[in-house]
């Protein structure tokens, strides 16, 4: 799979090798030292965590798959098919299994209308989006990332790094670019892609990207709970509910029927439901994990009539991660591309360009077609 992968992607981009850095190994970072590895470039890809993926971050455990990060794209998205095309695993993306969705307004759950639940949650929506719903892959969204990670395995023209965190960027002396890490080592390139969060792109990039000191971010706590079949009364005939403005209680926005909205996510005869909090500042930082359930549940039993307690409990926090997409931001983003225009320091990925999986891959696969195009 990782050779047809990179044959794809060879065929897609040409031009002269070159020593490209790639700093950030989510979604973004990986798309582009794939196609930049596959064209023929000496690629060197640096993330600060132990692990490769990002916000796509899957378990797999004792038949449950469960999602920590993202939890699909938008279904109309080309991009990311033509991704998974590009890596051979097109034939494991699935839709939705329904569009139902229902709304909670304090006292019960009724049925919405194609676009009423993002109303709910206060998101604007195309109107040739309205019910179409998003689309994953069989075994979670993170399938993509490891699929890339395997691809750049394989090629030996790239090299990954993880537990390596970028420290500082200067220009070498021969020219080019010396990218120093953490603990003294170094990485010279002549290309350097800023695929991580935008308050890490100001602190290594300094002065050029200054306007990005003021991005604004969300943080975000999910609570996947399981539960024998039989231990909700509700049908779960539909893809979950959104909570009205008015009734968050502790932040609880909304509650996805995993199990309804997608096939093979639980072990026969249990249900799999994710619950999702915009935390408190304060709750972030006190509440463990036994905590962050047990609000969970007691959130739960609110909407749905459930006997006993959850047989599993995962809870996932994602502090100050969220890009909050706003003119202003785009605004910061292109101030900051007009500064590096010509450098050889590229941005990439939905911090810059725009929320969602489907804006991450256009946004790296547009980054790596114009490190292609540098002189």
């Amino acid at each position: 799979m990782a050779e047809r992968a990179a044959r794809g992607a060879a065929a897609w981009y040409t031009g002269a090798m070159r020593r490209v850095a790639i700093v950030g190994g989510g979604l973004a970072g990986c798309i582009v030292a794939f196609r930049r590895a596959a064209a023929g470039d000496r690629v060197t890809l640096v993330e600060a965590a132990p692990r490769l993926g990002g916000q796509l971050w899957t378990e797999r455990t004792a038949g449950f798959v469960v999602e920590h990060g993202a939890e699909g794209f938008i279904a109309r998205s080309e991009a990311v098919p033509a991704l998974a095309g590009a890596l051979g695993i097109a034939g494991d993306l699935v839709g939705q299994e329904t569009h139902r969705s229902f709304g909670f307004d304090g006292a019960a759950l009724r049925e919405l209308a194609p676009g009423e639940a993002a109303a709910f949650l206060g998101f604007q929506v195309p109107r040739d989006e309205l019910g179409k719903g998003i689309r994953t892959f069989r075994h979670g969204m993170e399938q993509l990332t490891e699929t890339l990670a395997r691809a750049l395995a394989s090629d030996e023209r790239a090299e990954v790094r993880t537990s390596a965190a970028a420290a500082s960027l200067a220009r070498a002396a021969g020219g080019g670019f010396r990218l120093a890490l953490a603990g003294g080592a170094e990485v010279d390139a002549d290309a350097v892609v800023i695929a991580t969060h935008a308050a890490g792109a100001a602190a290594l990039l300094g002065e050029p990207a200054r306007a990005l000191r003021d991005a604004e971010t969300l943080s975000s706590v999910t609570v996947s709970l399981a539960y024998p079949r039989a231990a909700i009364e509700h049908p779960l005939d539909g893809t979950g509910f959104v909570v009205a403005a008015g009734h968050q209680a502790h932040g609880f926005r909304a509650c996805t029927f995993t199990t309804s909205k997608f096939v093979e996510r639980a072990p026969a005869g249990h249900v799999a439901l994710r619950l999702f909090f915009r935390p408190e500042p304060a709750d972030l930082e006190r509440m463990g994990d036994d905590a962050w359930a047990a609000r969970a549940e007691a959130s739960l039993a609110r909407v749905l009539r459930v006997r006993g307690p959850a047989e599993r409990a995962w809870v996932s926090r994602w502090s100050s991660a969220l890009p909050v997409s706003t003119p202003a931001h785009a605004a910061r983003v292109r101030e900051t591309e007009r500064a590096l225009a010509g450098s050889g320091v590229l941005l990439a990925g939905s911090a810059f360009h725009g929320s969602g999986i489907d804006a991450a891959v256009r946004s790296a696969e547009a980054a790596a077609e114009r490190v292609g195009a540098l002189p």
